[in-house]
């Protein structure tokens, strides 16, 4: 294709962008308020596009362009795209189960001390690998464990950490990675629901030994699907390049041979020597790469992560405003210290409230306004986690709560002032707090 077949393709797609839009008014009652959701504009299109007349139909140029710019972004050495959040979360913890770390590997049977109340990805890797999952309770209102109660859910047999950030709002990060730093165990942060949050003015992201994040159409930035790893210690960083690849030992990009000079050279495991290296297997792996086109979106989407942030923030704090003083209901509350880049507005319905929680989902639901329940809530009660081995450090009560009585409802960037106001005013009738 030409320069100017290529330009013209690009033009036209723009203007069928432009062409797509409705006159986005809002109607009460009939116009769908999601709570989640990708905001996709003609850039965001023609980049798709872009990719496609490149035919980048695996990962490329686009891939490490992504990777070295997100990388940057978290002051992280190195950052590897994946096809999803859930798969950077297996691959973060599983690149510490490998054999190359010798003693300081983590093998079947070690506790991995996590949150009772999440999403299952978190907590899915550690019985993937054998390890033993210890659940913590959180605090209401905030939605995330403490310090403390990890401290207290250390063991002989406490070998690493793994927590989300609950819904944008960081845990105690910078006090968990001093524990894992006194205790010598494994942390690995989960911060797919948080890019852009600050703790004490720090990222979130950048406190675990590894760190993940979700590119799905409900995060703050999408590829569609995709996620990616990222961390500053390149041992660990070329073992989650090789899981990821396969498992293989080679690092060659894709189409590249002989990288490292010596591809007829090595001699590994009881193969013959000189055996192609591009056919050598370090690890038990897996092919968990992303695109060019998911990354070409993704780069595109980067681009406006302030602006996301800045309008999720605005959303939350306008609920916060609007809700100030509702009867019945939790409203939620930073984690001190911290600046959160929201992920929902979440809302705990009062134990003594002259409704339940089913019920206002259910009439917010009846006017468009769409609502999501905390996740899992307490993972113990989820029938795939009825009967795997575990251990459990004090009362989950709390995360109890969160299962019978908690929900939330959007802030992302596509929602408008005139939705939010809608949520609210919905919220206040229902709940008899009407201004």
């Amino acid at each position: 294709m030409n320069e100017e077949h290529r330009t013209r393709a690009l033009e036209e797609t723009r203007r069928h962008h432009r062409s797509l839009r409705g006159d986005g008014k809002f109607v009460p009652g009939e116009t769908e308020i999601w709570p989640s959701g990708a905001v996709l504009d003609e850039d965001d299109r023609a980049a798709l596009v872009e990719a496609a007349l490149d035919m980048r139909i695996a990962a490329g140029p686009y891939s490490r362009r992504f990777e070295s710019s997100f990388a940057r972004f978290l002051k992280r050495r190195k950052a590897h795209l994946t096809n999803s959040g859930s798969s950077a979360n297996l691959l973060a913890l599983t690149a510490y189960t490998s054999h190359q770390l010798e003693e300081r590997r983590l093998l079947p049977g070690d506790e991995v001390i996590t949150v009772a109340a999440g999403f299952p990805t978190t907590v899915n890797p550690i019985l993937q690998n054998g390890l033993v999952p210890v659940f913590v309770d959180i605090e209401l209102g905030t939605y995330n464990t403490t310090a403390d109660r990890v401290a207290a859910a250390i063991g002989p047999k406490t070998r690493a950490i793994m927590i989300a950030h609950a819904l944008g709002n960081p845990f105690e990060v910078e006090e968990v990675a001093q524990l894992a730093a006194d205790h010598g165990l494994v942390f690995v942060e989960d911060n797919c629901d948080a890019v852009g949050t600050t703790y004490r003015g720090r990222l979130t992201g950048t406190f675990g030994d590894v760190s993940t994040v979700s590119f799905y159409p409900a995060h703050h930035l999408t590829m569609g699907e995709g996620g990616i790893v990222t961390t500053s210690n390149l041992r660990i960083a070329r073992i989650v390049e090789s899981l990821r690849d396969w498992g293989r030992d080679c690092w060659c990009e894709p189409g590249r041979s002989n990288t490292c000079l010596k591809r007829f050279d090595h001699q590994l495991g009881t193969l013959p020597p000189g055996y192609d290296h591009k056919y050598i297997f370090s690890h038990v792996g897996y092919n968990l790469k992303s695109t060019d086109l998911q990354a070409a979106l993704g780069l595109s989407q980067l681009n406006k992560l302030d602006e996301f942030i800045a309008a999720r923030r605005h959303n939350w704090q306008r609920m916060r405003d609007g809700l100030d003083g509702v009867p019945h209901i939790l409203l939620p509350e930073a984690t001190p210290d911290s600046e959160p880049s929201w992920f929902g507005f979440v809302m705990t319905v009062a134990e003594d409230a002259p409704f339940t929680c089913g019920e206002l989902t259910a009439f917010l639901e009846s006017r468009r306004i769409g609502t999501r329940r905390l996740f899992a809530g307490n993972l113990t009660r989820q029938p795939a986690y009825r009967n795997q081995p575990h251990r459990v450090v004090g009362e989950l009560t709390n995360s109890d709560v969160v299962t019978e009585r908690t929900f939330w409802t959007g802030v992302y960037p596509g929602l408008t002032d005139e939705m939010t106001d809608y949520v609210i005013a919905s919220v206040r009738e229902f709940a008899g707090g009407a201004r």
